[in-house]
């Protein structure tokens, strides 16, 4: 494995990512058995209830991680974005993917199969205990959807989705968010209909709080936004 394909350098990912805690000789055991993976914008990393064979660390692009409930319909559980894992409790588990990974962003990631994760684990603790923090964050976030969905409006969860993503994905040259998501994904990603959403947007822009552009869009008033929920952005690290 040359993570000079990846694009980024040994210092970058051994310092922000879960491989950190993983000392000379488990880094070149890994190096021999995971792989560099290029996906595309639509590619499908793991499907849902199918055979999962290893997990993936991300190393650049945005991926889209979702469950499909009742008729079909989709619940988008999280985007990833550079340095996290995915599928892991799936592989560690030998149990088949608990939700799709699709791509949203163009990404690389490192393959690392079921045998050499679980060896992983079993002989560095820093790095299972890391695996097993990560794993109460998602339970934990999980938890704080179903309350948000409960308790706030979805002007206020609106709000706090796009601060989010600021937060998370960054913007652009032109102040635009880091990452293009369709009507559809936000109003998945918010617990709303499309046309509610749809609505929540033009008027976000009508009162000058965002900026749109097709798929764009950019935060013109940040402190409105902030004072329409409790929403206090932090840095998520994992």
């Amino acid at each position: 494995m040359d993570f000079k394909e990846a694009h980024i350098s040994r210092a970058t990912w051994r310092s922000q990512s879960i491989l950190r805690h993983l000392d000379t000789e488990e880094i070149a055991y890994l190096e021999e058995m995971s792989d560099i993976i290029n996906f595309k914008k639509n590619d499908v990393i793991f499907v849902e209830g199918k055979h999962i064979t290893g997990c993936y660390v991300m190393l650049s692009g945005i991926v889209k991680q979702f469950k499909t409930g009742v008729e079909g319909k989709s619940h988008i559980l999280r985007l990833a974005k550079p340095f996290e894992i995915l599928g892991f409790r799936s592989a560690l588990n030998q149990e088949p993917a608990c939700n799709t990974s699709t791509v949203i962003k163009e990404c690389t990631v490192c393959y690392i199969p079921m045998e050499c994760l679980h060896h992983l684990v079993k002989s560095n603790g820093s790095f299972a205990l890391d695996l097993l923090q990560i794993a109460c964050r998602e339970l934990e976030k999980s938890h704080s959807i179903i309350t948000e969905i409960t308790q706030k409006s979805v002007k206020e969860r609106l709000a706090e989705l796009l601060l989010t993503l600021k937060n998370n994905f960054g913007v652009d040259e032109n102040g635009y968010l880091n990452i293009a998501l369709s009507r559809e994904d936000y109003a998945d990603l918010v617990g709303t209909a499309t046309p509610s959403l749809i609505r929540h947007l033009s008027e976000f822009k009508a009162d000058h709080l965002i900026d749109l552009d097709n798929k764009k869009v950019k935060i013109l008033n940040e402190q409105a936004l902030e004072k329409l929920t409790i929403f206090k952005p932090k840095k998520i690290i994992q």
